[in-house]
């Protein structure tokens, strides 16, 4: 619940460091009990014990465990890879995301721990929010829903596409704000500009899933609508979040957050951008040093807002070649897998840009001898890997750089 002041969600926002060290080192050593007892955990911490960690420095002694192998273990220990404190069936919801990843909820009201960006964002009890993330399959149109139900606010189950349906439902309800990606509230209130409809009431949002680039910011700003972030993900809910004070990314009270040298388990100094991995405290599911894949690094001091949990930049790019476009995580494996049926292709690169303020992407591929339609052919290949359609640029034989790269996310993210 809000503090007394109206300020912060609760106390611990403004717990004094020391004590919030001491008592998310506590927490840690009960959850590596907890996820002792699992299959999938036995042997990976065998040989350690909860009263091993006595600081933050001893957590390298625990193994990282990256998303590649997340999958590869789920495969062959289904359907969770044996990192579940729970069965199957004493799940709150069971989700699949692309991977494929299956995720596991438990049953607590604000699993995802989402309610605390939102009332960060400036949502409070009573208000209706208009939530655009996708409830299909995938977690985060549900742990958004969860977390604005918790904390008293009535949803509008919207999920993505149907622009114009969206937009007349907005003008009829009135929704307080919205949720989301941060282009799809671009698409909604140009649509809502081109119909002619009312959709002033959104005077607030909370956005995640994508990178919220400053010029699109501004130019909610200019629409009346204060956009804050959030960084949260399918596995580990919420990881950080934006407050009032818009100097980075406050770290959730509900997680323990490292910043690591990328590949490695061996922390960065501070200030140092390095890969995110995230321990959370969920009992039906124990994730143990989850390696993000997502660069960022810390930011000295704490929060003007008087939040004093570590903050981190925010979100400064990929320790590998993924690139999340428009909600959606691209990987190289998946550009391979577009033109592996195509023997005309002698070499691709997915170039990822900005234009309109949308996330575009353009699969270059050297060819020699094409087919005409080669070109649909390979958009039509790449949709169904990545879920996202894209432009095909057809080049001669030496057209691309050598240097390695499959993914080019060409976006400025400062």
């Amino acid at each position: 619940m809000a503090g007394a002041a109206g300020e912060h969600f609760d106390d611990l926002e403004t717990r004094a460091p020391e004590v919030r060290e001491a008592e998310l080192l506590e927490r840690l050593r009960g959850q590596l009990a907890r996820a002792k007892a699992t299959e999938g955990y036995r042997e990976r911490l065998s040989g350690l014990e909860p009263g091993d960690l006595r600081n933050r420095a001893d957590l390298a002694r625990l193994p990282v465990t990256r998303k590649a192998e997340l999958i590869r273990l789920q495969g062959e220990r289904p359907p969770f890879g044996g990192f579940n404190a729970v069965a199957p069936g004493a799940a709150g919801r069971i989700f699949v995301s692309p991977g494929p990843i299956y995720e596991l909820e438990g049953r607590e009201s604000d699993y995802g721990r989402v309610a605390r960006a939102l009332f960060a964002a400036g949502f409070r009890a009573g208000e209706v929010v208009h939530n655009c993330f996708a409830y299909h399959l995938t977690p985060g149109g549900w742990i958004m829903d969860a977390g604005a139900r918790a904390l008293g606010c009535a949803v509008v189950p919207a999920g993505v596409g149907n622009s114009e349906q969206q937009v007349e439902a907005i003008a009829h309800l009135r929704p307080d704000g919205y949720a989301g990606t941060p282009d799809f509230l671009k698409v909604l209130l140009d649509k809502a500009a081109e119909l002619g409809r009312d959709c002033g009431s959104l005077r607030k949002a909370l956005v995640s899933g994508g990178a919220l680039f400053p010029s699109l910011r501004a130019e909610y700003a200019e629409r009346g609508v204060a956009v804050r972030q959030c960084y949260a993900t399918a596995e580990l809910g919420l990881v950080a979040y934006e407050s009032e004070a818009m100097e980075g990314q406050i770290v959730d009270e509900g997680c323990l957050l490292e910043i690591v040298r990328p590949g490695t388990g061996e922390p960065v100094a501070e200030g140092e951008v390095g890969e995110v991995v995230v321990t959370t405290f969920n009992e039906a599911y124990p994730l143990i040093r989850l390696a993000t894949g997502d660069l960022s690094a810390i930011l000295p001091g704490t929060s003007p807002c008087g939040r004093t949990n570590l903050r981190i930049k925010g979100w400064l790019g990929r320790a590998d070649q993924t690139a999340k476009v428009k909600g959606q995580f691209v990987h190289p494996e998946q550009i391979a897998e577009t033109v592996r049926r195509f023997p005309a292709v002698v070499k691709a690169r997915l170039v990822v840009e900005r234009a309109g303020e949308q996330d575009r992407m353009t699969l270059q591929v050297e060819t020699s001898g094409a087919e005409p339609a080669l070109g649909a052919q390979l958009a039509d290949a790449l949709q169904a890997a990545t879920r996202l359609k894209g432009d095909v640029e057809l080049l001669a034989p030496g057209s691309l750089p050598n240097d390695g790269k499959v993914v080019d996310d060409r976006r400025k993210y400062d």
